[in-house]
């Protein structure tokens, strides 16, 4: 498998698992793996859905401490990023055609690798543009998810250079023109430390910023107009009262108050509306809290570990990073 995934000595994979490719609707290659626990019998199966621009091997650490709650995790890079088939002929932008791509191909997944080779009940983890999917697909998934954890859930953008209403009509206007492969923003992957808005964890932030450096191929740059808008019109849509009312399944919204891509207000809002929903607010945290400090990151894992259900007592975080 040492051609599909990419370990590092700082950043070490479980050594159980399978990784692949599958092949989804229109042929882009998605790649996916599947991490087994050495806890037996084993507790069930989370399904991590990544954010964008994320990619298997960023969860490296999240992966060997839902293992060690004897929690299998499948996960899958999405398409356009990471080690999955690129869109464009330029690789680095960031590119979707449909949004409901996204959700045939959690579809494809759930079908091919998690229902026939992963242990029930299963579980879905999901961050970011991963929750904005789980969000949208929900309301079709309640006979094969259990429950879902969803952090950071993309429904909103926070500290763009333009207000966001004016972000949606641009988009929308080159995708209707014909232009929704013009790339949008910043390309921003190569940003320092004290200029970001993801974690406050310096080791960690060194820890993926040098993995990015020894595997460039699999980062992209800035979104194009057609994500943008793609993805916009769907966070509009799962944040209707009526959407949200038809998702039954038991719902763990973890969300960061110092959030500076999600903004925290619209998370809070998002779960007035979502009956089958907890909103656990992490006081301090930025938007990547399974990337965040310690103090930060305990506390998501807890309640995740508590809501799934994993073990009975939260065995110590994952000492890679200490």
């Amino acid at each position: 498998m040492d051609d599909i995934l990419f370990p590092t000595p700082d950043n070490p994979l479980p050594e159980d698992f399978t990784a692949g490719f599958l092949t989804a609707h229109d042929g882009v290659r998605l790649r996916y793996s599947l991490f087994r626990s050495a806890v037996s019998p084993a507790r069930g199966t989370v399904v991590l859905l990544q954010g964008r621009n994320e990619f298997i091997e960023k969860y490296a650490e999240t992966i060997r401490d839902l293992n060690a709650m004897g929690l299998w995790v499948a996960t899958f890079d999405l398409r356009g990023q990471g080690g999955s088939g690129r869109l464009l002929k330029d690789h680095r932008k960031g590119h979707v055609r449909r949004f409901a791509d996204y959700e045939r191909d959690l579809d494809l997944f759930l079908q091919k690798v998690v229902l026939p080779d992963a242990r029930l009940p299963f579980f879905l983890l999901a961050h970011s543009t991963g929750a904005l999917i789980a969000l949208s697909a929900a309301p079709r998934l309640a006979n094969r998810i259990e429950r879902m954890a969803l952090l950071a859930p993309y429904v909103a953008l926070a500290n763009q250079q333009l207000p966001e209403p004016w972000i949606r009509r641009l988009a929308a206007g080159f995708s209707a023109l014909g232009f929704g492969r013009k790339s949008m923003g910043q390309d921003r992957s190569q940003r320092p430390f004290a200029d970001n808005p993801l974690t406050g964890d310096a080791t960690r932030f060194a820890r993926n910023a040098a993995f990015i450096a020894a595997h460039p191929q699999l980062t992209i740059g800035a979104p194009t107009a057609r994500w943008l808008h793609e993805t916009l019109m769907a966070a509009s849509r799962v944040s209707q009262q009526a959407h949200l009312t038809r998702i039954t399944i038991p719902t763990l919204l973890i969300a960061p108050m110092r959030d500076g891509v999600v903004p925290y207000p619209a998370q809070e809002n998002l779960s007035r509306n979502f009956r089958a929903a907890q909103l656990i607010p992490v006081t301090g945290a930025r938007h990547e809290i399974l990337q965040e400090r310690d103090i930060y990151r305990a506390q998501a894992l807890a309640a995740i570990q508590a809501f799934m259900p994993g073990s009975e007592t939260m065995p110590p975080l994952s000492d890679a990073v200490a």
